[in-house]
């Protein structure tokens, strides 16, 4: 292999081991780490790296995987329920942004096709620093970032009509059109002739019913194949060769790879093998998506600032203002709370990766000139560059003045009860009114304060909290308790404070709540004494008062949701060594199926015989 690739590898892979976990701690995010490494090893600073412009055509591969992973969240009837968003909101901002964005342009001086291209493409905003911010900070299924994602999407369908449009806008300002909507920088991909005219409309059609089609009936069979055949890399490798084919097809079209790649992924998630299909792209998706910032950062060139800072830097912060007040503007008319539209606004202000796409079309057009087009560059990788840092003005600025007063509630305190229920809400309730029937002493900590002051309305004393802070369950006497029960609503906070209690209170028992069976093996690989799925007893009990309306003795209703709880229990624990594979798991399905039929229906007799007895009584 050519050293060169090597060296240019480990470059990559240093600056980001090295930078990008130091911004983390700092509190300035991964973005900006990423941002940050490229500008240092970018041409403008070492020149450790000489084409950055390359490494960001390969990189934009990650946009693609991190739609085709968020596709895979959305189930087609949430993006049906998004189209008023979708339409309303993506479509208002590119019209107004483009408006107005080029009549400042034209004011400025610029001619009226330079304006208009300008102002499509900083019209657009970047799809990838967007979603990994939102990522971060867990805001996507908010409704900011639902109304940030609706937005995205549009853009991600109209950048392709702004391309078509540009042999048109050069034709009517007397520029010799050169096609770029079907030429070498067009929709061929790999020699394959693009569809023109009606064929492409035709083809459009086919290709998106090809894909639901194969999705739906197709699809799962093949993962079905691979998972029985035992290979993890050959599932690993169609999960690529979807993302990759979804996006071909797109661009062979002439649309969007990302828009493929995501339409691919909302096919698949009713899949059953949704979550095995992320965790194998998740990797792939994180390092070309981290490639994707360093390039951006290498990509801005200091010497053109140092050669126009007034231009450059006037451009990056009039444009952000600009489309921060049509967003907000847009969150107003969409009724948006102001907390909420004023961070649906930061969110989506800069100018995005499209742009590069657009200007670089605008290049093969003679629409702008080499100068202009590095200058806008410049204003687009400067304006990704910077959304980080004003969402970090948004936390500590802006958010604290929209911030209603936190309740919370008394701190906790050692009242040598022997029990501990952390987190008061519908599981910890019920958990506490059994164990009051035998007059059970307990500490109940929850982390709301709202909730505390509502059930201090019906004679309950609850401390406030984090349940897994070990400094606060020391001062609460977890160190004394002979059991704590863990009954947050939330997987991850549960599983945290299982492993801390565990880890420092050793010698107290710990029962906790699972949301699935995922959740129940992680609680077991943190040694919880007993764990309770909080929907499994519930659904068992409406099964068997379904048997009994279809005319199944109660005695042997009965018999039968108790011994298939303890089968299925059994079952959990044979396969919590089998967690980490997913084939073995998917294997192991049928076999139960069978087994747990066949051992319910051997004590028939013995049930009849039973309900024979009790009837008899």
């Amino acid at each position: 292999m050519d050293t060169s690739i090597m060296l240019s590898i480990f470059v990559f892979l240093a600056s980001a081991c090295v930078i990008v976990p130091l911004m983390r701690v700092i509190g300035l995010g991964s973005v900006v780490g990423y941002l940050l490494a490229g500008i240092l090893i970018g041409p403008s600073v070492l020149g450790l790296i000489k084409e950055p412009e390359t490494i960001l055509h390969i990189s934009e591969f990650g946009v693609v995987m991190m739609l085709f992973l968020i596709g895979l969240e959305l189930q087609p009837r949430e993006i049906w329920q998004m189209r008023g968003k979708l339409i309303g909101m993506g479509g208002m901002q590119v019209g107004i942004s483009l408006a107005l964005i080029a009549v400042v342009c034209f004011a400025l001086g610029f001619s009226l096709a330079n304006s208009v291209v300008i102002g499509m493409a900083f019209s657009l905003s970047s799809t990838a620093v967007a979603l990994q911010v939102m990522q971060d900070r867990k805001i996507l299924d908010t409704t900011p970032g639902q109304s940030a994602f609706s937005v995205l999407l549009f853009q991600d369908v109209i950048v392709i009509a702004m391309i078509a449009s540009l042999p048109f806008i050069a034709s009517i300002t007397g520029i010799e059109a050169h096609s770029v909507a079907h030429g070498d920088e067009g929709h061929g991909h790999g020699g394959m002739t693009s569809p023109t005219g009606i064929w492409l409309g035709f083809a459009i059609v086919g290709v998106f019913a090809g894909m639901i089609i194969a999705g739906r009936l197709v699809l799962n069979r093949i993962f079905r194949l691979i998972a029985r055949g035992g290979v993890r890399e050959t599932f690993t490798a169609m999960a690529l060769s979807l993302v990759v084919g979804a996006s071909l097809l797109m661009g062979w079209l002439g649309l969007s790879a990302a828009l493929g790649a995501f339409i691919a992924g909302v096919v698949l998630a009713d899949s059953d093998y949704r979550h095995q299909l992320e965790r194998d792209i998740e990797p792939f998706k994180a390092l070309f998506l981290g490639l994707f910032f360093m390039s951006v950062g290498m990509s801005i060139q200091f010497d053109v600032l140092a050669a126009n800072p007034i231009l450059i830097v006037g451009g990056v912060f009039g444009l952000m203002l600009l489309k921060f007040s049509i967003l907000f503007t847009i969150g107003q008319v969409f009724k948006l709370a102001k907390s909420a539209r004023t961070l649906f606004a930061i969110v989506i202000c800069q100018a995005g990766e499209f742009g590069f796409v657009l200007f670089g079309f605008a290049r093969v057009e003679d629409l702008l000139n080499e100068t202009l087009i590095t200058q806008c560059y410049a204003i687009i990788a400067l304006s990704m560059a910077l959304t980080p840092f004003a969402l970090i003005i948004h936390d500590r600025l802006i958010a604290p003045r929209f911030a209603a007063p936190e309740k919370t509630g008394t701190p906790p305190e050692n009242q040598k009860n022997k029990v501990l229920i952390l987190g008061f809400g519908r599981v910890g309730q019920v958990v506490s009114r059994l164990l009051q029937t035998q007059d059970v002493s307990m500490t109940l900590i929850d982390h709301d304060g709202d909730h505390i002051e509502f059930v201090r309305q019906f004679g309950n004393r609850v401390f406030y909290g984090d349940g897994s802070d070990v400094d606060l369950l020391r001062t609460a006497g977890a160190e004394e308790a002979d059991v704590i029960v863990i009954a947050f609503d939330d997987e991850e906070s549960t599983t945290l404070a299982a492993r801390r209690i565990k880890k420092f209170f050793p010698n107290a028992r710990v029962v906790a709540r699972a949301r699935n069976r995922t959740h129940v093996f992680d609680l077991m690989e943190a040694g919880v004494d007993m764990v309770e799925r909080e929907t499994v007893r519930g659904a068992l009990s409406m099964g068997r008062q379904v048997l009994e309306f279809l005319d199944v003795s109660s005695v042997r209703a009965r018999s039968l949701s108790d011994r298939f709880l303890s089968i299925d229990e059994k079952m959990i624990e044979d396969a919590y060594e089998d967690r980490n594979d997913l084939e073995k798991r998917i294997a192991r399905v049928e076999e139960n199926r069978v087994l747990l039929k066949e051992t319910l229906n051997a004590h028939a007799d013995d049930d009849s015989t039973e309900a024979q007895a009790t009837n008899a009584q």
